[in-house]
């Protein structure tokens, strides 16, 4: 891929960002429309949120921009429920912008300049936001609101979202994934579970009840330099972590993926770690199937089996 060297992947095409907006980048995800099957990658940059049609992936479409809720802000995260965009900023004020994607379709002359759908403004700044699709609520984390904890939005109706609650944490939370459990331990099958990376450990909640959520357990780990992000094995059964810190204070000197059982939600055991071949930072990780998918700062896109 240019100047990088490649490994069973293949660079099929690349869009700068002065290309697609402007300025920095911060985030992506994506949406596939479910009535023409089209692809669409979706990227937050420090002015903005860029759509760009990728159903032709060697030829990319920029689609338009939609600005953002206020100031600029170099953290910017997107996810997707119900064929609309939920946009979460660290910038003062932002609140969260909906953005009915279905406008996609019918882009005569882009690029666009886009208007947001609707606003929730229950809180300002927030770092990240985390859907369950199978429940429809939203969770919004790194906000000045539940003492730090996830802030719970339920999008029954997606383009008016809804305050449905807080945990209250008294430690910031900077990410979180929330699943309706079907992994081994009986106790919880079948309940709203949110795996979170709180800065110096990680705990697990029961959000079921969204007005009463409860702490099932947390955990430390020694070595800890900043507890940034996790994910489930689609078993449930492995919890896969990142810290995006521990290279750079020293507690390794390659990059680290922790891998905790929690086959027991109230006992999670970290079983393994495994060391990338570089002295790199990790930062973000996804599980499909029987891959995890993995970006490093200055190691690029890794896969593990």
């Amino acid at each position: 891929a240019g100047i990088y060297p490649c490994s069973n992947i293949d660079l099929v095409a690349f869009l700068p960002l002065a290309e697609i907006g402007g300025g920095n980048g911060n985030d992506i995800w994506g949406w596939t429309d479910p009535q023409t099957g089209k692809e669409y990658a979706i990227m937050g940059r420090t002015s903005g949120t860029s759509f760009v049609d990728i159903s032709d992936p060697e030829n990319p479409v920029y689609l338009g921009n939609l600005p953002p809720h206020g100031a600029n802000s170099s953290w910017r995260d997107i996810k997707v429920y119900a064929d609309h965009a939920y946009i979460v900023s660290e910038a003062f004020g932002h609140g969260m912008q909906v953005f009915d994607l279905t406008q996609l379709r019918t882009v005569v002359s882009p690029p666009a300049t886009f208007s947001e759908t609707a606003h929730y403004d229950d809180f300002g700044n927030a770092h990240n936001i985390a859907i369950n699709e199978d429940t429809g609520f939203a969770y919004a984390v790194g906000t000045g609101t539940c003492s730090g904890g996830p802030h719970f939005i339920d999008l029954a109706n997606p383009a008016a979202p809804v305050y449905a609650g807080c945990h209250i944490e008294n430690v910031y939370t900077h990410d979180t994934q929330c699943v309706v459990y079907s992994g081994p331990d009986a106790t919880y099958q079948g309940r709203e579970i949110c795996f979170n990376s709180n800065e110096n450990k990680i705990n697990n909640i029961d959000v079921t009840d969204h007005a009463n959520s409860t702490l099932i357990t947390e955990v430390q780990y020694s070595g800890t330099g900043y507890v940034h992000q996790g994910w489930l094995t689609e078993d449930h059964r492995y919890l896969y972590v990142n810290d995006e810190l521990d290279e750079i204070v020293g507690t390794t000197d390659r990059t680290r993926t922790l891998i905790y059982d929690v086959a027991e939600l109230d006992d999670p055991i970290l079983v393994a770690e495994h060391f990338g071949p570089d002295q790199a930072t990790d930062h973000n990780l996804y599980i499909e199937g029987n891959r995890a998918y993995l970006a490093n700062y200055q190691a690029g896109f890794r896969v593990l089996d």
